[in-house]
């Protein structure tokens, strides 16, 4: 499996993303052509920078009538572009506004402020643009769905519907280059899983067209969901709006840096050098290895155990659903030979630790056993998720378990929606089955 590994150390915005895919190795040139197919005037440049005393790529969206003043900024290693002001942050905000069209705002240039009168572009606006590119359709189904979910967070947080969320111009263009040309970055490096490090998200507060919000802005906290965040460093915005929806863009999972054969890697910077802190991300790309778990995955384990020999199975059966609905992790039932040659039952209970005392409370009221013995030990679990397929009769999740580097390990039909499937339509359950990893393996290809 092929992995892409994001450490957001300094955040991440989409200038960043697209630099550290340059810097990793994908041809400038798919970005330029990328950029060129949307057909709304701008192009790109990429040139090398310090930050924090590391050398990193820096790619900037130039927009017509930018050039000039490109070259006021250069010895501050800014883009030459028109950015939202901050309170030295270090990455511009392209949070979407539905603010008037006409309204001035400041730019994240020393030497010079700006006025102009910029339309508004809404999301069915950026999307129709999106859709006629010739990009491929992987390119625009990325592209297509971070715009929606930028447009989805800002109607939820300003409470008004999708449909009356509008993008200023200059940010709307820079973000449009920005996602796509990530998702095609993105695309030629033919990763098959994301990952990222916890996102150093900044402090303080930030400058739009909303007034003075706090760090993170709430469209990137609305965009991050349950993504592990801290803060550090100087207060500044290090994660963008444009650099949530590019991370919701690619599905990204979160931890530590997984056990890989690292191939290629790049730094992407952002728009600020400050001293002592190297003001990058960095894409670390290749081949996940099967890493076995390690005593540091371990969880503990509480096993209650008892030996019955004069009950009932249909004591024995309840008693077992009675600890399973109290928290059990798993009740097991073996038959064992006793003394004087007795057929007994040895219950086997699995649980957390905590609820070992009422567990075995319920085994001593609720059996004829008038003993029983535990012990705490060591467990281990593979990460699971649920992917949902559809089967020729309906809906089915799918397990996944992986390996700790993100590599999949197995994979298995959901028994009890496949039973569901099977009894509604009155086929064979190993059918469902059979159906449904097969829809598995052709929607997990197209997803990848």
């Amino acid at each position: 499996m092929r992995i892409g590994y994001l450490e957001c150390f300094s955040g991440i915005s989409g200038d960043m993303l697209l630099g550290a895919l340059v810097d990793a190795g994908v041809p400038f040139s798919v970005l330029e052509e990328t950029a060129h197919a949307l057909n709304i005037g701008v192009r790109l440049e990429q040139r090398k920078v310090m930050r924090g005393g590391l050398t990193g790529t820096k790619v900037d969206v130039i927009e017509p009538g930018a050039a000039a003043a490109a070259s006021h900024n250069h010895q501050h290693d800014h883009a030459p572009q028109h950015t939202h002001k901050h309170d030295d942050h270090s990455h511009h905000h392209d949070e979407p506004s539905h603010e008037h069209a006409n309204e001035p705002h400041a730019h994240d240039h020393p030497h010079e402020t700006h006025s102009h009168d910029h339309e508004h572009r809404s999301l069915a606006k950026i999307l129709s643009i999106i859709a006629a590119a010739p990009l491929s359709e992987g390119v625009k189904h990325r592209a297509s769905n971070a715009f929606q979910q930028l447009g989805d967070a800002e109607a939820r947080i300003h409470s008004i519907p999708v449909e009356k969320v509008h993008f200023h111009e200059v940010g709307a263009v820079d973000t449009i280059v920005d996602i796509v040309c990530s998702a095609a970055g993105c695309e030629w490096l033919k990763v098959d899983r994301w990952l990222a490090s916890p996102l150093n998200v900044g402090s303080g507060t930030v400058k739009c067209a909303h007034g003075t919000l706090p760090v993170p802005a709430p469209a990137t906290l609305a965009l991050l969901s349950d993504a592990p965040v801290y803060s550090a460093g100087a207060p500044m915005e290090r994660v963008t709006p444009t650099g949530a929806a590019l991370l919701r863009m690619l599905d990204v999972s979160y931890g530590p840096l997984p056990a890989m054969r690292v191939s290629a890697s790049g730094y992407g910077a952002g728009g600020r050098d400050l001293p002592g802190e190297p003001n990058l991300v960095r894409l670390l790309v290749g081949e996940a290895t099967a890493a076995a778990p390690t005593d540091s995955d371990a969880e503990p384990i509480a096993i209650i155990e008892a030996v019955i020999d004069d009950s009932t199975p249909q004591l024995i059966a309840y008693v077992s659903e009675l600890l399973l609905e109290a928290g059990a992790w798993d009740v097991y039932r073996t038959a064992v030979q006793m003394k004087k040659g007795r057929t007994g039952v040895e219950l086997k209970v699995l649980c957390d630790p905590g609820l070992s005392p009422a567990l075995r409370e319920i085994v001593l009221r609720e059996t004829t056993s008038i003993g029983l013995h535990w012990r705490v030990e060591n467990k281990m679990a593979l990460d699971r998720e649920f992917f949902e397929v559809e089967t020729r009769w309906g809906k089915a999740r799918i397990k996944i378990a992986r390996w700790p580097s993100g590599a999949i390990a197995n994979v298995a039909p959901e028994y009890e929606d496949c039973r569901a499937i099977a009894h509604e339509n009155k086929v064979p359950l190993k059918e469902v089955m059979q159906d449904a990893l097969h829809a598995f393996a052709h929607a997990y290809k197209e997803k990848r």
